[in-house]
C-alpha cells in the first residue's frame, strides 16, 4: 500500500523548477515511477510531496545538435528502441534498451529516471559511459553539465541536488571506424536485474591500431564503472587476440563484486572477463 502524499502537477519545466526551489528536498520528482513506486510500496522512501514531470514537453525528444545526440530526460526506454537516430548513432544504447525489464516497464521508464536512481545495475549507464555521455541538470539558478562518469557516485547516489532535474543526456556522435556493443547477463531472458552488464567501444585507425577504447561495467561495483587500466592498455595497440585477452583480464581486476542472491563475486568477475573479450572480438570483426 502506498503512503499518503501530495501530488504536484507542473505544466512547464519552469514551473517544475520553481516548485523544486520552493519545496526541496521534500518535493520528489516522479516520471515513469518504475523505481520510485516500488520504493514507496516497500517503505524505502516516504516523501510527503511528489511532482509529476512525465508530461513536460521540455523533457521530450531526441535530436542531433552540434555533432552530439541529445536525448530528453523524459524519453522512455521504448522510445529509444524506436528512434532512427539511436539506431544509427547509438546502437549500443538500443541493445541495452532491448533487454530493459519488459515492454510494460519500457513504456514507462525514462532514461533520466534510470540514471538518477543510481543503481549499479542500471541498463542504460554502461552504454552511455562508453559513448562518453554527460547529463544536463537544471534548477531555478541555472543549468550545468556533468560527465556521467562523475555523476554516478555510489549505490543509488548521484550528484543531482534536490532542487535539480535531469533534463537531458548528450554525447558526441561516435567517430568513423568505431564499434560499440553491450551485453547483459541475468537470471532469465527478460524482466531481470543484471548479474553483470558490459559495454565496450573501440575506434581504430586505418592500420587497425586502437585510437580510443572505453569499457564500462555494471552490477560489479557500488556504481557503474570504467575499466580504465584496460582502456589505457588498448590505446595505440593493434587489437590482437593477446591484447584483447589482457584487456579482459584487467577489466575483471577492476571489479569490486559482491555475493548476493543473483550470483557470487567470483562468478561476476569471470563473466566480466568473458564478456569483455567477446565484445571486443565482435567490435574488431564489425570494423573489418
Amino acid at each position: 500500500m502506498l503512503p499518503e502524499f501530495r501530488l504536484l502537477m507542473p505544466q512547464t519545466l519552469s514551473e517544475a523548477l520553481d516548485m523544486l526551489a520552493a519545496g526541496a528536498p521534500k518535493v520528489v520528482p516522479l516520471a515513469g515511477g518504475t523505481n520510485l513506486i516500488v520504493d514507496l510500496r516497500g517503505g524505502r522512501h516516504r516523501p510527503s510531496v511528489l511532482m509529476n514531470i512525465a508530461g513536460l514537453d521540455e523533457l521530450r525528444g531526441i535530436r542531433r545538435e552540434d555533432g552530439h545526440l541529445v536525448v530528453g530526460g523524459g524519453v522512455t526506454i521504448a522510445e529509444l528502441l524506436d528512434n532512427p537516430l539511436i539506431a544509427q548513432y547509438a546502437p549500443v544504447l538500443r541493445e541495452a534498451a532491448a533487454v530493459f525489464a519488459n515492454p510494460l516497464i519500457r513504456n514507462r521508464a525514462t532514461i533520466g529516471g534510470n540514471l538518477v536512481d543510481g543503481s549499479p545495475a542500471a541498463n542504460t549507464a554502461p552504454p552511455l559511459l562508453v559513448l562518453d555521455a554527460e547529463v544536463e541538470l537544471a534548477s531555478k539558478a541555472g543549468t550545468r553539465r556533468v560527465p556521467l562518469d562523475d555523476f554516478l557516485v555510489g549505490v543509488r547516489q548521484t550528484l543531482r541536488q534536490p532542487e535539480e532535474l535531469l533534463t537531458a543526456v548528450r554525447w558526441p556522435v561516435p567517430p568513423p571506424h568505431s564499434a560499440a556493443a553491450f551485453y547483459k547477463v541475468g537470471l532469465r531472458k527478460s524482466d531481470a536485474i543484471s548479474v553483470a552488464g558490459v559495454a565496450v567501444m573501440v575506434a581504430c585507425d586505418e592500420d587497425g591500431r586502437c585510437e580510443q577504447a572505453r569499457i564500462a561495467l555494471g552490477a560489479v561495483a557500488p556504481r557503474v564503472i570504467r575499466a580504465r587500466a584496460a582502456e589505457e592498455m588498448l590505446c595505440r595497440q593493434p587489437l590482437t587476440d593477446e591484447t584483447i585477452a589482457e584487456a579482459a583480464r584487467l577489466s575483471a581486476e577492476a571489479t569490486r563484486c559482491i555475493d548476493d542472491i543473483r550470483g557470487s563475486a567470483a562468478y561476476r568477475k569471470r563473466v566480466v572477463e568473458v564478456l569483455v573479450r567477446r565484445l571486443l572480438d565482435e567490435g574488431v570483426g564489425s570494423m573489418e
